[in-house]
């Protein structure tokens, strides 16, 4: 009997960003959080290495100032195919690659569609590995944490959260973590959705609010505290605006900041976050956002 392919997603495998300075995002990207620049891609974007993987981020001149494309990987052809037969039956569109798209983005092959905001999706396999060419940040850290968890995580506002959640639940795959209600202001609160498709605690929360731009933040975990702490002094030192101060999540227990990116989005910056076994983990919800600290800056 052949064994049935799972129809999911395994990791966020990249993000492409649209901005307006690139000069900034390159040294932003390099000097601050200690990315590594990796040449331009075929299609002109700015390369940026946090491992093995010969691109993690995909910098294009194109204006926005916003996230323009996620890529979702998967292991291999039949589960590509498994995920493109979920969608089609679902009835999201869906479009393979053209040649000049998987030379752009350095894999074997993808599928793309769109989420119900507008968000063009990327479902691939076969990523360019270089452990020839081992990644060197410019700056005196550990190193991220990446492999089976992928990129990081990234918060997006959705104006529609069922219709969201109907596509990255239902459709993608995506498994619910756990749920925070905050209270923004007398009377105002909403209420995220955290969710997890390899052991990360979430690799990807939804934020039902209207906003000019689709990437609340993304999140990069560090393999040390220290390059925590390091940067958090960086940034101050270079003045560059804190979302967030230093404080603990918890949900994930992470110890992170956020700081703002040249884009005007924020960047989470952290490090010990726990993670999730999906045979023992139990959805929670909670009613703050952090156990101690992540004070709002200003």
């Amino acid at each position: 009997m052949a064994q049935q392919v799972e129809a999911k997603v395994g990791s966020l495998g990249y993000l492409g960003i649209g901005v307006k300075d690139m000069a900034a995002w390159r040294d932003f990207a390099a000097n601050v959080l200690g990315l590594m620049v990796a040449g331009e891609g075929s299609d002109g974007a700015t390369l940026l290495r946090m491992d093995e993987m010969s691109r993690r981020f995909m910098v294009h001149p194109s204006g926005e100032d916003d996230v323009i494309f996620a890529g979702f990987e998967v292991s291999g052809k039949a589960q590509m195919e498994a995920l493109e037969a979920k969608l089609n039956k679902g009835g999201v569109e869906t479009t393979r690659a053209t040649d000049d798209e998987k030379k752009a983005r350095a894999v074997v092959d993808m599928i793309h569609c769109k989420d119900p905001a507008g968000l063009r999706i990327e479902i691939f396999y076969g990523p360019k590995v270089m452990f020839d060419q081992p990644f060197h940040s410019t700056r005196p850290i550990s190193g991220f944490q990446t492999g089976e968890h992928g990129l990081g995580h990234i918060v997006l506002t959705v104006p529609d959260m069922k219709a969201a959640r109907h596509f990255y639940e239902d459709q993608l795959g995506f498994l619910i973590s756990d749920y925070i209600s905050m209270e923004l202001a007398p009377k105002f609160s909403i209420d995220l959705v955290f969710l997890h498709c390899n052991p990360r605690h979430h690799t990807l929360a939804l934020a039902p609010i209207a906003l000019p731009k689709r990437l609340f933040h993304f999140m990069l975990q560090l393999n040390n505290l220290d390059d925590v702490g390091s940067t958090h002094d960086l940034v101050k030192s270079r003045g560059i605006k804190l979302g967030m101060d230093l404080g603990k999540h918890t949900n994930d227990h992470m110890v992170s900041f956020y700081m703002q990116s040249p884009s005007g989005f924020e960047v989470e910056y952290g490090w010990g976050a726990r993670q999730i076994d999906d045979a023992t983990w139990h959805v929670t919800q909670h009613t703050s956002g952090s156990i101690w600290g992540h004070k709002r800056a200003g």
